[in-house]
Parts: C-alpha cells; sequence; structure tokens
C-alpha cells in the first residue's frame, strides 16, 4: 500500500513539472466580474458563498473552475441549476469568470467539532492504509490548496455539507469529472460516512 501512496505522489510531482504550459487560461478580471452578477446569487457576491450546499468559488483556481463549468456545459457533471446557468455560457465567458473568481481571496471557515477535526485530520494527512485510501494531503497539499497544474482544486474552507456530497456522489458514481484517473471515485469509495463527515469537517477549517 506504500507502494501505491508514492505512486501517486511521484505522479503529482510529475504533472506539475510538464504542464505548467496549461495552467495559463486567456481570461480577462474585469469582464468575469461583470459576468459573475448571476453566480453571485448563490456563491456569494465575494464568492464565498452563505449556503453551505454551494461551494464558495473565490481564490478556486482558474484551471479547474474553467474544467467544471466546461463539464456542466457539456452534460459530464450532473446538476440542473448549474447545467441550465452554463448552457449559454461561451468558451471566453468560462475562461472570464473562472479568472475572475481565482483572484478573489477565499474566507476562513471554522469548525469546533474537535473530536472530527481529530479524526478527520488523520485521514486528510494518512489516509487509511487498511481500506486503501491514500492521503488527501498528496494532492491537496497540506493546507488544502491543491494544485493548478494538476487540476486538483483548492479545497480550504469549504463548507463541509458541500464537500461530503462531492464524496457521496464520487463514490457512487454520479460524479465523474476525475477523468482519466478516476483517483477521486476510487478514493470516496474506500471512505466510510463517518470518515467522509470528519475529513469533511477537517477541511472546513482549513486556511
Amino acid at each position: 500500500m506504500k507502494y501505491k501512496f508514492t505512486i501517486i505522489l511521484f505522479f503529482n510531482i510529475f504533472f506539475l513539472a510538464t504542464n505548467n504550459a496549461e495552467t495559463l487560461i486567456n481570461g480577462s478580471i474585469e469582464s468575469g466580474k461583470t459576468k459573475s452578477t448571476t453566480c453571485a446569487a448563490c456563491h456569494g457576491a465575494d464568492g464565498n458563498s452563505i449556503n453551505p450546499i454551494w461551494p464558495s468559488i473565490a481564490g478556486q483556481h482558474a484551471t479547474y473552475a474553467e474544467k467544471q463549468l466546461k463539464a456542466y456545459k457539456n452534460g459530464v457533471r450532473i446538476d440542473p441549476l448549474m447545467t441550465s446557468m452554463t448552457t449559454m455560457l461561451s468558451d471566453q465567458d468560462i475562461a472570464d469568470l473562472a479568472v475572475y473568481y481565482e483572484n478573489l481571496t477565499a474566507k476562513q471557515n471554522s469548525i469546533n467539532d474537535d473530536s472530527s477535526i481529530i479524526k478527520g485530520e488523520k485521514i486528510y494527512r494518512g489516509g487509511n492504509i487498511n481500506s486503501g485510501v491514500s492521503a488527501c494531503i498528496a494532492c491537496h497539499g497540506p493546507q488544502g490548496k491543491g494544485n493548478p497544474a494538476a487540476l486538483y482544486p483548492s479545497v480550504n474552507s469549504q463548507f463541509a455539507m458541500y464537500t461530503a456530497k462531492q464524496l457521496r456522489d464520487y463514490a457512487s458514481g454520479l460524479r465523474k469529472t476525475d477523468e482519466p484517473t478516476q483517483i477521486m471515485r476510487d478514493i470516496a469509495s474506500r471512505l466510510t460516512e463517518e470518515e467522509i463527515l470528519s475529513v469533511s469537517l477537517y477541511i472546513q477549517g482549513l486556511y
């Protein structure tokens, strides 16, 4: 199992070194701001949502945001509301929005459930060797800031309710935006419900 963890970590480093050229998105921050009015209704005027079922997107990597918006538009990622919102977006609209939100600042969240924080930290930083769960830190980093070159999102301070739903969707196969590796579906399917809740709460407190 340690061998598997090493392979994943090596893959991340290799991907980062060979794909820097792909991280640049030709978008306009000012145009993105103008186009973000509709987005603000759910994600907040500054990209920080106040509703735990909708994600905060301030500070999210533009590369990842662009991929997700296109996935919604193309029907790869399923959500009736987001599909309707992205249907009329052009590639340039998507690029502008992605760059705009990347340049906003994510607000720090907190969590007071100490027992869940301890359990969640163990999963996030060490995984679960017995069940084959890889450590989240390998892809999302020690502070949850992700890896834009490898399209691994920033997850820090994200609402636990939203994160837990995404993990369940990956586990069930409803969400399939982890191609070609299917790494999130593999990991999430090995998590228990308790582990999903604990690691989601821990992530909410990361900053």
